[in-house]
C-alpha cells in the first residue's frame, strides 16, 4: 500500500511530539491533551454506555448536544468512555497508509498509522485527526468546521465497545412497536432509511438508521442502534408528509419539479431530526429484536412479494446485512472469526427473516412490517 511521511507543523506548545521521537498514538494523545485542554464536558448515554466528551470550545459542545439531545445524560458516574475534541491543526509525523477505496468507488478520503497497539485516521479532505487505541480517544483538526466528522467519532467509539462485548455489526435501520423490533437491511441504494420513516409515520420507534449491533438475548436476540439522525434524499421527504419541515420551502419547490427517478438518483442529504419530526421520546437506542426484513426489489411496476428465507438456504442475501467495523475498530487479533458469516447466520436463525422483492413499493412494504410487528406474520 502507498506510504506518505508527512513533516510536523506542530504549534509550539506541542513540540514534544517532535523532540522525543516517541511516535505511539498513546503519546500524542498526551501530549496533545496538554497543549490544548479541553474542559467543557458533555455527558451522553447511549443503551448502557456512558461516554464523557471534552471539547476545547463551548460552542462546539453545545453544538454536540443539540445534536444528541436525546442522549444527553447528567449522570456523573464513572464513565465507560472518554474522548477529547480538540480545535487546533496538526501535522502529525508518521507514516500515513492510504486506506484503498471500497469496490466500486475510486477517490481516497482516509489514511491511518498503526503503532503499539493504537490507530491514526487523518481524513485528507479535512485534516481532521482521529487518534485512539483500546482506552484513550481523541479528535483533533477543525472541528468546528467538521462537526459530523466528530459526531460520526463518537458514534463509532461506542460501535467498538459494543463490539468488544461481543456484538456483531449490521448495516441496517431499524424500528421497534411494542416491545417488538425490526431490522431493516437493503442492498445500496434500496431505501432502509425511507422505509424506516414510512414505519415512523405509522406509530413506531426509532432504533438505527444506518448501523446495527445485535448479540443473543435471553428471548431470541437484542439490537442496539447508533445515536445518528438519518439522512435521507429529497425524494424520501417529498413521499411523507411528516419530513416536511426537513427541507426550506424553496428547495422543496424546485425538487417538486424532478421526476421520480430524478429524485430517487439524486445525492442531496438532509438530516431528518426525529423528535421534532415524530414527536419526543420516538429515537430509543435498544429493542428486542424480532425480525430481519431485506430490501432486495427493483424501481419498476412488479408486485411487491414479502416471503420468509432461511439465510442458510439464500447466503448471497447476508452481504446486504453483514458490515465490516473499518479503520475506527481495532479488534483483538480475533477479526477473521468476529466477522465470520457462521456467527452472523447461528445469530439471524433465532429471528425471522423476510425478503421484500418485485417492484418496490414502499406503501405495501410498511403494510407488510407492520402487520409483522403487530402480529408476528408475514402477509401472503
Amino acid at each position: 500500500m502507498e506510504t506518505i511521511s508527512q513533516e510536523i507543523t506542530l504549534e509550539p506548545a506541542a513540540d514534544p511530539l517532535a523532540a522525543t521521537g516517541d511516535l505511539s498514538p498513546r503519546h500524542f494523545i498526551e501530549v496533545l491533551r496538554r497543549a490544548h485542554p479541553a474542559e467543557a464536558r458533555l455527558g451522553l448515554a447511549f443503551d448502557q454506555c456512558q461516554i464523557d466528551v471534552f471539547c476545547t470550545d463551548q460552542a462546539l459542545r453545545d453544538e454536540l448536544a443539540s445534536y444528541f439531545e436525546p442522549f444527553v445524560s447528567h449522570s456523573r458516574q464513572r464513565p465507560d468512555i472518554v474522548i477529547t475534541v480538540h480545535e487546533a491543526v496538526v501535522e502529525l509525523p508518521v507514516p500515513f497508509t492510504v486506506k484503498q477505496p471500497d469496490p466500486g468507488k475510486s477517490k481516497i478520503k482516509e489514511e491511518f498509522y498503526d503503532h503499539d497497539g493504537g490507530r491514526i485516521v487523518r481524513k485528507r479532505l479535512t485534516g481532521m485527526h482521529f487518534i485512539f487505541d483500546h482506552d484513550q480517544h481523541l479528535a483533533i483538526g477543525p472541528c468546528q468546521a467538521n462537526p459530523n466528522q466528530v459526531v460520526n467519532f463518537i458514534n463509532n467509539r461506542f460501535i467498538a465497545w459494543q463490539l468488544d462485548r461481543g456484538c456483531l455489526l449490521g448495516h441496517a435501520a431499524a424500528v421497534h412497536l411494542h416491545g417488538r423490533g425490526l431490522a431493516l437491511a437493503g442492498f445500496s441504494g434500496m431505501g432502509k432509511s425511507t422505509l424506516a420513516l414510512h414505519l415512523m409515520s405509522r406509530g413506531m420507534g426509532f432504533v438505527s438508521n444506518d448501523r446495527l449491533l445485535v448479540e443473543a438475548g435471553r428471548q431470541g436476540c437484542w439490537m442496539s442502534g447508533v445515536a445518528k439522525l438519518p439522512r435521507v434524499n429529497p425524494g424520501t421527504v417529498l413521499n411523507n408528509p411528516d419530513l416536511h419541515g426537513v427541507i426550506p420551502a424553496a428547495q422543496c419547490f424546485r425538487f417538486a419539479g424532478l421526476s421520480p427517478e430524478e429524485l430517487w438518483d439524486l445525492e442531496h442529504k438532509f438530516d431528518v431530526d426525529i423528535d421534532a419530526c415524530f414527536g419526543p421520546g420516538k429515537f430509543c437506542l435498544s429493542s428486542p429484536l424480532h425480525g430481519l426484513a431485506i430490501l432486495n426489489w427493483q424501481r419498476d411496476d412488479s408486485p411487491l412479494r414479502c416471503r420468509e428465507v432461511k439465510l442458510r438456504e439464500r447466503p448471497e442475501l447476508l452481504a446486504a446485512f453483514r458490515k465490516s467495523s473499518g479503520l475506527f475498530y481495532l479488534g483483538k487479533g480475533d477479526e477473521e472469526f468476529r466477522f465470520a458469516p457462521e456467527r452472523y447466520l447461528d445469530l439471524l436463525e433465532r429471528i425471522t427473516v423476510m425478503e421484500l422483492s418485485g417492484g418496490a413499493n414502499f406503501e405495501l412494504a410498511a403494510d407488510h412490517c407492520h402487520t409483522f410487528l403487530r402480529h408476528g406474520i408475514i402477509p401472503g
